[in-house]
């Protein structure tokens, strides 16, 4: 497998709507063929004790289908892998990432598709208001791109308290009539569909394993099954909702259509009927019977999912989900 990383590529996207980019880590088994190619990262705390691959992923925010991949060792960082993906995207399309990604080539390539980004970047990032819009909104430069920005005051409020926090965004929609400033900030929220999808992929079809493979091509031929996998459910998801007007795919639940999925595998039944095509199928009709309730505004603790030392993990860790109310203040720009 090659060390600059490996690339697949699943569904085209179509033209507009929001897609969010994003990378994670996966543990593969610790053999000597699989140290050739990948690390044991290191850390104050002592490190990781079995080497790791990198992937990145461009996500469909409505439907979670995945768009492109790349990846490799992680001997290489997100922003490296993040440079191969722009080609993907389409004319019309918004690809949200976080302040990781905020780098100007990247920006500029993603620009230069057509496409347009919704970035968040750092607070204290040098970007000098050029022009002021009454949304609260300005223009600057990041590069060579003209971007807008927007600074707000994020809000959420549960039955534990209330905590507030800064986010700034700089985007290439830079109509503020078009494109308020609160819909966008709004928009943003949509990057967390690829947390979820991750989590579906690591944790549902995976179990949290680690990638069972002990050689560097038998792990690219794992990962590609992992997408290959996620990737029809997802698409079957997608479809069975489409049959029925105004049900959001978010209420597909994934791990019924992975259950699903595998009792067809273990019973085959029915597995080829006619020459009919049934865009629903068995395991379609199972989601549409056991939607998932629209989703609710919810927030949780951010904690530590896998302590590297064992002294991290002791303690009570609070992992409810609580109600929420969330307000949005856009903040106005700085004078120069």
């Amino acid at each position: 497998m090659p060390v600059t990383g490996t690339r697949w590529s699943g569904r085209t996207n179509p033209k507009g709507g929001a897609v969010a980019l994003d990378g994670t880590t996966m543990t593969v088994a610790d053999s000597a063929a699989n140290l050739t190619v990948f690390t044991k990262p290191g850390s104050n705390n002592g490190g990781s004790s079995q080497p790791l691959l990198r992937m990145l992923v461009l996500v469909s925010c409505g439907t979670r289908t995945v768009l492109d991949a790349v990846f490799g060792p992680v001997t290489s960082g997100e922003t490296s892998y993040a440079a191969r993906l722009p080609g993907r995207v389409r004319e019309g399309t918004i690809v949200l990432a976080d302040r990781n990604f905020a780098a100007a080539d990247l920006i500029a390539a993603i620009a230069a598709t057509g496409a347009h980004v919704l970035f968040r970047v750092k607070t204290s990032r040098k970007l000098p208001p050029l022009r002021r819009y009454d949304d609260g909104s300005y223009l600057s430069m990041l590069g060579t791109v003209t971007v807008r920005v927007i600074t707000a005051e994020i809000a959420i409020v549960t039955s534990t308290g209330r905590r507030t926090g800064l986010c700034r965004l700089v985007t290439t929609l830079l109509d503020h009539h078009r494109h308020p400033a609160s819909e966008l900030v709004t928009l943003y929220h949509q990057r967390w569909e690829i947390e979820t999808a991750y989590l579906e992929i690591k944790s549902s079809v995976l179990g949290g394993r680690v990638l069972r493979a002990r050689t560097p091509d038998g792990v690219e031929q794992e990962v590609y099954a992992l997408l290959v996998t996620y990737q029809l459910l997802r698409t079957v998801m997608a479809d069975a909702t489409s049959t029925r007007p105004g049900i959001d795919p978010d209420r597909a639940g994934f791990s019924i259509a992975l259950h699903a999925a595998r009792d067809q595998i273990i019973h085959a039944a029915g597995v080829i009927a006619d020459t009919v095509i049934d865009l629903v199928g068995t395991i379609g009709r199972q989601v549409l019977a056991n939607l998932l309730p629209s989703r609710r505004i919810r927030t949780s603790p951010r904690v530590v999912k896998r302590a590297i030392s064992k002294y991290d993990a002791r303690g009570t860790v609070d992992r409810t989900g609580y109600k929420a109310t969330i307000s949005i203040d856009i903040l106005d720009p700085p004078h120069p």
